[in-house]
């Protein structure tokens, strides 16, 4: 097995991409830290050009290898943020570059690493089909192999991110980083504990990909399904990363969708930061079990960015949703003339505003001569809405709230 980096390995690489990577905000939230009753740092890698932590280790990487390497070209298999991470560098340093990307990887993130400079070549149907077409090709071509996450010197790139998190906020207790194959934990675990041996820390994975926490533990869980934090959402973890997490006995955290979403929402909402499903994945954990981080000083990595913005607005309307500020209403009438106007005058009583109606005379279990009428509808606050339901009720009116979860 490979040799991990050591502290003096992570302080070289923070010298060396020194300039080139830009050194992130870490800010106090303050309005997060009074929600889950903790001291909460933020730090902001989501404002890395490429918008993620990615590029640290794929710099280190790039800026160690010889003139014959850099000459033969390097490759890479990614669906996301190293991919962009390595073809923007490797364009930077005149290296060339060729990444290996699922078949379905979305369009818009091909299109944006062959803006980078990369050849792009799409095979397979998921990342490790993608990672068996790059291994080929490097042994068939010569390339250098730049991994993701199992490798030292990109290891000890992402840990750059920890030591100035510590330089900002010595005094931290805990550092709960979200995992995908591990690298930047590991980089993170290392600089930590070298920094402040007695340091908590704390992985976090998304409920449905728990590879890691299987592979450190010894556990089975079942591993695959949509996520939101599709930059973390790794099958198999990777073997040095896990040695290391073992080593340094980082516990892992597994969170649920339904706070991975309501983590992304709360950083558009209170501090105005745009973070992808994975890079919210430390402050998701903390929403979800404040009492584990009561009173402590933890920073997160807020470590990408690149969240389709068509998924971002399904996320802060889902949001508003489950905060009763957007409901859907079902409501059973009579199908006569002014039954319409009737329920619309509630609305007007209540303060709630329609977003859309539709009337369905057809597809109901109801007689006849009733129809339902569905009203998507916006409100100040949820007790608005619920004011407007009892009011409906009260003159007749049946009515059915549609619920997320």
């Amino acid at each position: 097995m490979m040799q991990p980096p050591t502290i003096d390995d992570i302080r070289a690489a923070h010298d060396r991409i020194r300039g080139a990577i830009i050194r992130t905000p870490m800010m106090m939230s303050r309005t997060l830290s009074e929600i889950i009753g903790a001291e909460v740092w933020l730090k902001f890698e989501n404002l890395q050009f490429t918008a993620a932590y990615k590029e640290r280790g794929a710099l280190n990487k790039l800026l160690q290898l010889t003139e014959d390497e850099c000459r033969r070209g390097v490759i890479a298999a990614s669906a996301g943020n190293h991919a962009q991470a390595v073809a923007y560098h490797g364009k930077r340093l005149g290296i060339p570059v060729t990444i290996v990307m699922p078949v379905g990887t979305p369009t818009v993130k091909v299109t944006q690493t062959e803006e980078h400079g990369a050849k792009v070549i799409l095979h397979g149907e998921v990342v490790d089909e993608a990672f068996a077409k790059a291994w080929e090709l490097q042994e068939k071509d010569g390339y250098v192999f730049v991994h993701a996450f199992d490798d030292p010197q990109v290891i000890a790139g992402q840990g750059t991110a920890a030591l100035e998190m510590l330089e900002e906020a010595p005094d931290l207790d805990m550092l709960v980083i979200p995992i995908g194959g591990g690298g930047l934990m590991s980089g993170t675990a290392i600089a930590a504990r070298s920094v402040n041996p007695d340091i908590e820390l704390l992985g976090v994975e998304a409920e449905l990909y728990p590879s890691m926490k299987c592979a450190i533990e010894g556990s089975n869980l079942p591993v695959g399904g949509d996520t939101l934090a599709e930059g973390i959402a790794v099958k198999s973890p990777g073997k040095l990363t896990s040695h290391i997490l073992e080593a340094h006995g980082v516990p892992v955290q597994l969170v649920a969708e339904r706070d991975l979403e309501r983590a992304v929402a709360m950083l558009v909402s209170i501090e105005k930061s745009v973070v992808e499903g994975a890079g919210a994945a430390g402050l998701a954990a903390m929403l979800a079990e404040p009492a584990r981080f009561a009173g402590k000083k933890v920073g997160t990595i807020l470590c990408g960015g690149n969240i389709d913005t068509h998924l971002l607005a399904n996320v802060l309307v889902r949001h508003l949703v489950r905060q009763g500020r957007i409901a859907r209403l079902r409501i059973a009438a009579q199908d006569r003339p002014g039954a319409l106007a009737a329920i619309t005058a509630k609305f007007e009583d209540a303060g709630v505003n329609i977003i859309e109606i539709n009337h369905s005379r057809i597809f109901t279990r109801l007689p006849a001569k009733d129809t339902v009428i569905e009203v998507e509808c916006e409100a100040r606050d949820a007790a608005a809405i619920d004011a407007l339901v009892k009011k409906l009720e009260a003159v007749g009116f049946d009515v059915e709230r549609a619920q997320l979860d």
